[in-house]
């Protein structure tokens, strides 16, 4: 599974309402995903975002800019 991880990181219950707990199946399922919730986070104050799999990084570190 690949899961985001975010920076700043958030609290447990952000990271819920975002669902980052669940994972994604896929690199695409999980580019998808952040361009739904894009917005979101940075409303949220996460500046950057990094996709893991395990404890390697797939992607990222990648800014998040308006």
């Amino acid at each position: 599974m690949l899961y985001w991880i975010t920076d700043p990181e958030l609290d447990s219950a952000r990271q819920e309402e975002f669902s980052l707990d669940l994972g994604f199946p896929d690199q695409s399922s999980a580019e998808e995903w952040l361009g739904e919730f894009y917005q979101d986070l940075l409303a949220a104050g996460v500046s950057a975002v990094s996709l893991t799999d395990g404890d390697q990084i797939v992607f990222g570190p990648m800014a998040l800019e308006e």
